[in-house]
């Protein structure tokens, strides 16, 4: 299970360390406004996917509040079947679709977890929230 703050899902983005942290600016800067998951992730930790207007705490390394952003959209697809506009909303900075799929494939393999053109990807979309309307006790 995914840790909660103030009832709400946390948003872990990447790795702990330097790639959380420059998503998390990102984010924060207006610039990524998705996210890519593995959905056999979901059912490890025992989750459900997210849906539509659900609100999420993006959280650093030590799971402190970093911001809050709101479900736009949710989709699971294959991860042949991610689309451009889909990767260019995550703002890493990828040229191209082929890119994204690269980066991405090569990321999952570090964490043990190769995929295929067949495993199922969820493509969450979100818009970053003001974090000062007491939602979470801020």
């Amino acid at each position: 299970m995914w840790p909660r703050i103030g009832g709400l899902r946390t948003l872990a983005l990447g790795t702990p360390g330097e790639l959380r942290s420059t998503l998390n600016s990102l984010v924060l800067a207006g610039v990524k406004t998705a996210t890519a998951g593995l959905r056999g992730e979901y059912a490890t930790e025992g989750e459900e996917l997210e849906h539509v207007g659900e609100r999420l705490v993006l959280v650093d390394d030590d799971d402190h509040l970093v911001g809050l952003v709101e479900v736009t959209g949710v989709e699971v697809v294959r991860f042949a079947d991610v689309t451009w506009d889909f990767a260019r909303s995550e703002g890493e900075g990828d040229r191209s679709i082929d890119d994204w799929r690269g980066g991405h494939a090569a990321y999952w393999a570090r964490l043990g977890t190769p995929v295929s053109d067949e495993t199922e990807v969820v493509c969450l979309r979100f818009r970053l929230l003001p974090t000062d309307d007491g939602v979470i006790g801020t």
